[in-house]
Order: structure tokens, then C-alpha cells, then sequence
């Protein structure tokens, strides 16, 4: 059953991919929408493969206007989400791939629709500005993914309402219980819970070397969360980044392989991207999480997949679009912009 559905949903998928444009995206286009993105720094992202900028250009191919902003710019005034934002021109040229115009404060309800593009760490900065990203929701904006399923939606804590698409793992600041569970599993990966890109991960092998000082540093001695997982040897073969709009799956997905010596996929670690076709397993690790994404709205997110195993779901700012798009000829932002289409024409 589970290989038929695949089949049959990837077939799909696939379709999406090669039709005529959606009749709404093109109603939508000649209707102008705006569109805010709130990201990192865009003079300082590796423009070979940043995600956002992908949506940038399809969105911009639809002819719709795109408002440039920083986490710093947003701020509350008399009830009302304001931003200093600046008009965006993206180009595809790696020496020059964007263009501002003047900055000006202007009330976050002029927009149609929000990118909340702003890397982890999901950091008190972070939570303000999703918080004021809230208020703006409440005026009629479209903000992408909704502040409620940020704010709820730990990247590495949501993985774990599933347990049965999980490794073993506990999340625990007491030094003895993270002690018991190496001795119970004897090869473990230890992890902060707001970490990406690889930052601060640490593998102890079947010896413990290193065990105490692990703990004692990713806890601060005690007084931080952190995740044990059960270390997966699949992770030789890539750690795969799955993307789903809107709960459906794109049909490719991204083996990040570590780089000789290492324990981390992740590209920011030095990993290299191989994009695969999605598995039996993938398809059915999908339609476990598949109906709490939808009921949470969220429109884009990112499965990080070792062996049969569901480690994160990252609903932050989920990356590796550009590298499956160069592998497959895809255009998966494309795709999310039709969805947004459909959304604010809803």
C-alpha cells in the first residue's frame, strides 16, 4: 500500500512540475501581490545556493513588488507592526543579485504577503520578531510560515510528537540521565536545541572519551535543554533534506553525505549535496507528519531524514531548493509561490 501510494503521489508531484501554470497563480500575477521578505543580511548570503533568493526571483517573475527587510527593522507603534523596509530588485547575477531603494517606515499591513526568511537560532530576537510578525497577521497578512507554528514549532522538539518516525532520543539537562543514555545506547549524538547548520554537535563512540566535558558545555553545567539521539550509521549515505509545500512532497530530496572524518551532513559543515528520488519509507515517514503540518498551516518545510529515521523538521527557514533545482531542473520556489497565490486568493 505504502508503494502504491508513493507512486501514485510522486506522479503527481512530478506533474506539477511539467503542466501549464496554475490558472490561479496566473490570476494572481496580474494581480500584483507585495511581497516582504525579513532575512539575514542580503549582501553577506552565499549566493550560490541561498534558498530565499530563489523565492525572490519567482515571485519577481510573477510581477510582484518585493519589500526588503532585517529582524532590526520591525518594530510595534499604537497596536500596529511597522518595519523600515526598502524596494527589492533580484537579479541572477553573482555580482550583484539584489538592489535597494531608500528605506522607509511603513505599516507591515501594506503588504499582501511575508517571507520569514531570518536564519536559527530561534533566539529571544528571533521570537520578538515573529511576535510583531503576529500582529501584522491579525491585519490580513499572509506570513509565511505562520508566526503561531514558529513560536510552537521547535525544530528539533516537533520531530519528536512522532515517535514512531524517531530514533531513540531524550532531551534532558541533568547530567546523570544524559549519562544513563549513552550507557543504554553506547553511541550517541549530543545536540543544543537551537542550534543549525551543524553548530555544536558532538558525537561520543561506544568509549565515552569526552562524555563529561560534552555534557558540561552543551548544557552550561547544567542549566540547558539539550537532545540525545541514538547514533545512525545511515548518516554515511547523507543526512536527506525533504521539502514539503504545504504538507505535499517535492519529489527529489537532498543526501547532504559528510565530508570524510566528519559525523554532520549539514553543507554549512562542509557536506555535499547529491538529490535523490524519495523512498517507500520517506513517503510513509511524510504521511505521519503530513496532517499536523497542514492543520498548523504551515506552507514550507524541511524534513531532515538519516536511514528510516525523522531527526528535525525545520519550519524556520528551510534551505537546499537551489541545489535540488540545479540536480533536477525543478523549480520548487515557483511551486511555493503558486501555493501563496492560492493561499491569498483564499
Amino acid at each position: 500500500m505504502v508503494f502504491s501510494f508513493a507512486l501514485r503521489h510522486t506522479a503527481f508531484i512530478n506533474a506539477s512540475f511539467v503542466e501549464a501554470p496554475d490558472p490561479m497563480s496566473k490570476l494572481m500575477s496580474e494581480r500584483a501581490l507585495r511581497v516582504g521578505v525579513v532575512m539575514d543580511t542580503i549582501a553577506g548570503i552565499a549566493y550560490k545556493k541561498d534558498t530565499t533568493m530563489a523565492m525572490l526571483w519567482a515571485a519577481q517573475a510573477r510581477g510582484w513588488s518585493l519589500y526588503y527587510m532585517e529582524q532590526e527593522d520591525l518594530f510595534l507603534q499604537n497596536g500596529r507592526a511597522w518595519s523600515r523596509m526598502c524596494e527589492l530588485e533580484a537579479f541572477r547575477d553573482p555580482e550583484r543579485w539584489y538592489a535597494l531603494g531608500e528605506p522607509q517606515s511603513r505599516p507591515l499591513a501594506e503588504l499582501d504577503v511575508i517571507l520569514m526568511r531570518k536564519d536559527p537560532p530561534v533566539d529571544s530576537h528571533f521570537l520578538n520578531a515573529v511576535h510583531l510578525l503576529g500582529f501584522a497577521e491579525r491585519e490580513g497578512v499572509l506570513v509565511v510560515n505562520p508566526t503561531r507554528a514558529l513560536l510552537e514549532c521547535n525544530e528539533k522538539l516537533f520531530a519528536q510528537q512522532f515517535p514512531q518516525c524517531s530514533a531513540p532520543t531524550l532531551v534532558s539537562c541533568n547530567e546523570k540521565v544524559l549519562r544513563a543514555f549513552h550507557a543504554e545506547h553506547g553511541d550517541v549524538i549530543y545536540k543544543p536545541l537551537d542550534g543549525m547548520g551543524g553548530s555544536g554537535i558532538f558525537h561520543v563512540g561506544p568509549d565515552g572519551r569526552n562524555l563529561g566535558a560534552v555534557i558540561e558545555t552543551l548544557t552550561e553545567r547544567g542549566q540547558r535543554q539539550i537532545m540525545a539521539q541514538r547514533y545512525l550509521p545511515e548518516i554515511r549515505d547523507g543526512d536527506t533534506r525533504i521539502l514539503l509545500i504545504e504538507g505535499e512532497p517535492v519529489p527529489y530530496g537532498l543526501a547532504r553525505v559528510p565530508m570524510a572524518g566528519e559525523t554532520r551532513g549539514n553543507l554549512a559543515a562542509g557536506g555535499r549535496g547529491v538529490s535523490r528520488e524519495l523512498t517507500e519509507r520517506d513517503h510513509w515517514l511524510i504521511e505521519q507528519v503530513k496532517p499536523l503540518i497542514q492543520e498548523k498551516g504551515l506552507m514550507f518545510v524541511g524534513l531532515d531524514v538519516i536511514g528510516d529515521y525523522i531527526t528535525e523538521i525545520n519550519v524556520t527557514s528551510p534551505t537546499c531548493v537551489r541545489e535540488i533545482d540545479d540536480q533536477r531542473g525543478t523549480d520548487i520556489a515557483g511551486l511555493l509561490m503558486d501555493a501563496i497565490a492560492r493561499r491569498v486568493s483564499a
